[in-house]
């Protein structure tokens, strides 16, 4: 059962990912895609009827986290208690500032929400990309199974590191490079026009940087943790997943060069996805890596609740689960197609 769960918390956290994180990128790209106040309502609009639904699935992943493997839980809240209240904060942000843009018709009010919403969004995607570097990297955790990770140290990796070195900083501007091609693929995907004609541009240009810093993150792994690797030596079939990353972001190529808007957005879920389990493939059965011993990493086996927990839980998961992929794939086919921006001036995007 704990390896279905760490499999379960992964799928949910990835599916957030992919989900949310055209949100963030369309934050990232929106002072560049969207000019007037027309256009950005129009990027606003794209993204109105799902921006907060998707963030469900961040909340049902934290959930299932808690539930399945409280020790992991305990100890990667209170270590990233910082990093964590940084992402509340920005996820306050981006909320606050899409519901208050409109809500007075001045150029002034709106331009300062524009710029708090597009800086939050970059930031998380930097903040989660970052994230998932100190998961690969590993944590400075004791025999007690918790640590403190400074935000940084001398920014370098070692048995005590801080949450920014440069591996993790590096993890930060990938994550921050996909999200702004996904993103932009998604309103190159939901636009016309001018709005339209720029993410596509954006997407093209972003898809050479992810390419750059993708190489880059792989050659550093023998690195940072060569452990990474000893899964897919002894299980060769998980190959497959960064065979998938690298034929979704082949197919991002071809698509975008053909302007196929709606195949690019595919093909970079399916890239977020590939790059996702096969990190996950590659840390499995750790959840939080010891960088001071080895011994003292947090597994599926150690971390995890009680077998008949899992079990039991797991047959609500699969109700709640149905449930929210229902809503979901409700929600995505009645707002489907082209947006233009709403026609009211105060209270709406």
């Amino acid at each position: 059962m704990e390896t279905l769960w760490f499999a379960i918390v992964a799928l949910m956290l990835a599916v957030y990912v992919v989900l949310d994180g055209f949100d963030f990128g369309t934050g990232i790209v929106y002072l560049f895609v969207a000019r007037t106040d027309a256009e950005r309502r129009t990027v606003l609009h794209a993204i109105e009827p799902v921006w907060d639904g998707n963030e469900v699935w961040l909340i049902a992943g934290g959930g299932l986290l808690f539930l399945a493997f409280p020790r992991a839980y305990a100890a990667g809240f209170s270590g990233f208690y910082l990093a964590l209240i940084m992402v509340l904060w920005l996820l306050i942000l981006r909320g606050v500032s899409l519901g208050l843009r409109s809500h007075l018709e001045s150029p002034l009010w709106r331009e300062f929400w524009d710029k708090v919403f597009a800086l939050a969004s970059l930031l998380l995607a930097v903040v989660f990309g970052a994230a998932l570097g100190n998961l690969i990297r590993g944590v400075p955790l004791n025999a007690e199974g918790y640590f403190f990770t400074a935000f940084w140290t001398d920014f370098r990796p070692g048995p005590a590191p801080g949450i920014l070195d440069w591996y993790t900083v590096l993890m930060g501007v990938e994550g921050a490079a996909v999200l702004t091609v996904h993103g932009a693929s998604y309103l190159a995907m939901k636009t016309v026009d001018e709005v339209q004609r720029r993410a596509r541009l954006v997407a093209e240009l972003g898809l050479w940087v992810i390419a750059a810093l993708t190489v880059a993150a792989i050659l550093a792994i023998p690195v940072i943790q060569p452990g990474l690797r000893r899964n897919y030596d002894a299980h060769p079939i998980g190959y497959l997943l960064p065979l998938i990353a690298l034929g979704a972001l082949a197919g991002l190529f071809y698509c975008r060069r053909r302007q196929q808007d709606i195949a690019a957005f595919l093909a970079s879920s399916l890239l977020i996805l590939g790059l996702l389990g096969s990190t996950a493939w590659g840390l499995f059965p750790n959840l939080l890596i010891s960088s001071v011993d080895p011994a003292y990493s947090l597994t599926v086996a150690n971390a995890a609740a009680s077998p008949a927990g899992l079990r039991a839980a797991f047959a609500w998961f699969i109700v709640g689960f149905s449930l929210v992929v229902a809503y979901s794939l409700y929600i995505y086919r009645s707002f489907w197609g082209k947006v233009e921006a709403p026609s009211g001036d105060y209270g709406e995007y």
